[in-house]
């Protein structure tokens, strides 16, 4: 392959750890997220905020409108069209309000969960194509417009992911109806589940792209997957502790409860594990085999790549402007 489109691809991926400095919006998120602030002084990809998409406010109707039309919950307060304007800043508005629809419906999803002590019957009304339910119908107005130009295997290693969560909330539900609590070495995999791991395999219907299956199968993008969804989901866990009072189901309380720590002692053994995913994603995605594929498909691995990099900070701008967890 091309030296100089290798380079142009590697140079593309750094540029995500650099961007320019924004400043913060007014700061309306969960209090317990200033926290995760000591990480942009730690971290060198979360140094600077994300660019926002020049189209946000496009964003944001699109959604609005989406989300009333479906019968599913969408304050604007949550801002769910501002954490995808950040990650999908450098891409059309059509990938980020995408984007931001199935991210309104995943939050719909985890509240009619909460709401209804965990009861995951639901998940086979989504497998099943129902529309009993708003959740239903709104998941198969999505997968219409999502799936039309991904191959079978994108649709199965989607639906693969949507019984992982399955899976997932039933175990945390059985927790919860026993009291018990995960340990330290159980937790990372159960929560990669509990987030909603398709929300990776919805970068590249987004994007209008296709990565190829031994490229996901590789263990360097399998890591910067799995490090990108920890440092997402835990950087959620410190944020949304306080809200969340009585929830075994957060990195916090597990490290209290197995470490014996206090929850400053916790929330900073968190943020250290937290630093070392992030160098985990840096150092994945540094090893992905674009010299292995075309131009074209390396452009196209590079693309969905830029967006996982991207996505730890347009989380923590998220947390710390966003009405959700207050």
């Amino acid at each position: 392959m091309n030296i100089p489109v290798i380079a142009s691809m590697r140079t593309a991926l750094r540029s995500v750890l650099h961007w320019n400095p924004l400043a913060l919006g007014p700061r309306r998120g969960a209090p317990a997220a200033a926290a995760l602030l000591a990480l942009t002084e730690r971290v060198p990809a979360m140094a600077a905020p994300c660019r926002m998409h020049p189209a946000v406010y496009a964003i944001e109707a699109a959604v609005m409108d989406w989300a009333r039309r479906t019968g599913l919950r969408a304050d604007p307060g949550t801002g769910f069209h501002r954490m995808a304007g950040r990650a999908f800043a450098e891409f059309d508005a059509a990938a980020a309000a995408l984007f931001a629809q199935w991210l309104t419906w995943l939050f719909n999803l985890d509240d009619e969960l909460d709401e209804n002590r965990g009861d995951v019957d639901l998940f086979h009304g989504l497998l099943e194509g129902g529309a009993a339910h708003p959740l239903e119908s709104a998941f198969a107005d999505l997968w219409r417009v999502t799936s039309v130009r991904m191959s079978d295997l994108w649709r199965t290693r989607f639906a693969a992911n949507l019984m992982r969560q399955h899976d997932a909330c039933r175990v945390e539900a059985e927790n919860r109806a026993t009291g018990r609590v995960p340990t330290l070495e159980q937790y990372p995999a159960l929560r990669r589940g509990t987030v909603g791991p398709y929300l990776y395999d919805l970068v590249e219907p987004c994007l209008r792209v296709e990565v190829p299956a031994w490229v996901h199968e590789c263990e360097p993008w399998q890591e910067l997957v799995n490090a990108c969804n920890d440092v997402t989901a835990w950087c959620n866990d410190v944020a949304s502790l306080p809200k969340e009072r009585g929830d075994t189901h957060n990195l916090v309380v597990v490290v209290m409860h197995q470490l014996g720590l206090d929850q400053p002692e916790a929330t900073a053994w968190v943020l250290d594990r937290i630093a070392e995913r992030c160098q985990d994603m840096h150092d994945a995605v540094l090893r992905l085999p674009l010299d292995t594929l075309t131009p074209r498909l390396a452009r196209d691995v590079s693309k969905v790549a830029c967006a996982y990099m991207a996505a730890p900070r347009a989380h923590l701008d998220w947390l710390m402007e966003s009405t959700r967890y207050t």
